[in-house]
């Protein structure tokens, strides 16, 4: 891989992220038709993750730190034995319910195995069918009636369904943060607080994914280029951390349907060029 490569993918991994419309998916066609797929690519696409944990933790420094304090101390009071729900500061309450949302992850898990085949493989035309599915999405939660919720507001019911459209996003063209921001939407949360909740819910999803998958690549014997990886990293945090304040202005500002048309377009000419390769009997090499 060279050092352009690199940069591009991280350039990619680092906008789409967070904008919603599916990092896995634009990474997937990314490596399909420069032919950089394979466990090497997965690596890759791992450690990008990693760097844009980085522009999260430093976006949400601030949020993120008072969680941290608090989950200390609600380690202290399970040791002396006073922890309860009961009167849940807004720490608290965040803590809880990203950890509700991510236990809803468990059900995706036996088919882990099946959502990388399908980001691995030859074909683009899941990934074509899953852009179109992020799309509708992202259409109809614009289209609801602003929410009022805050996080101080969160359900344990709003937590569950945004924990339910998280685990869908493990397919490769579906985003992460459209399915969460949206589902946020559709159970009455603001828009920032929608936004908020959805970046702080990716890290220790993506941190335990992304940890797994470099635990099996350096296990296994697939080709690492840690040059390419640290430069990858480093570019996707930058770009990450000016994601987030795009997709924050943007969603502020509601024009949060112009990813719906932009992933419509997407998944269209994706799938017509799926279709395309399947009347060649190979698949579109570009280089």
């Amino acid at each position: 891989m060279s050092t352009l490569s690199a940069i591009f993918q991280a350039i990619i991994q680092g906008l789409t992220e967070f904008l919603p419309v599916s990092s896995s998916g634009h990474l997937s066609l990314y490596q399909h038709f420069t032919g950089n797929s394979g466990e090497g690519a997965l690596f890759f696409s791992a450690v990008l993750h990693l760097g844009t944990l980085v522009a999260v933790f430093v976006m949400y420094r601030k949020t993120i730190w008072a969680m941290i304090k608090e989950l200390g101390n609600m380690c202290k009071d399970i040791g002396h034995r006073k922890f309860t729900l009961r009167n849940m500061n807004v720490e608290r309450r965040m803590i809880m319910m990203i950890l509700l949302s991510c236990l809803c992850l468990v059900p995706f898990v036996p088919f882990k195995g099946w959502f990388e085949g399908i980001a691995e493989d030859k074909s683009i035309f899941a990934e074509g069918l899953c852009f179109l599915y992020t799309a509708a999405i992202l259409y109809m939660s614009d289209r609801c009636t602003k929410g009022r919720k805050t996080p101080e507001n969160i359900t344990a019911k709003d937590a569950a369904t945004i924990g339910l459209f998280q685990g869908v996003a493990l397919l490769p063209g579906v985003s992460r943060s459209g399915s969460t921001i949206s589902a946020g939407l559709f159970s009455g949360l603001t828009r920032e607080t929608s936004v908020k909740y959805s970046f702080i819910l990716g890290i220790p999803v993506i941190l335990l994914s992304c940890l797994l998958e470099v635990k099996d690549a350096v296990a296994s014997d697939a080709d690492i280029q840690w040059g390419a990886c640290l430069i990858g990293f480093v570019v996707a945090a930058l770009v990450g951390l000016l994601a987030i304040k795009l997709v924050t202005w943007l969603v502020k500002t509601d024009k949060f349907k112009i990813f719906a048309y932009y992933t419509l377009g997407l998944g269209a000419l994706v799938l017509l060029i799926s279709f395309i390769e399947l009347c060649m009997g190979r698949p579109i090499v570009l280089g």
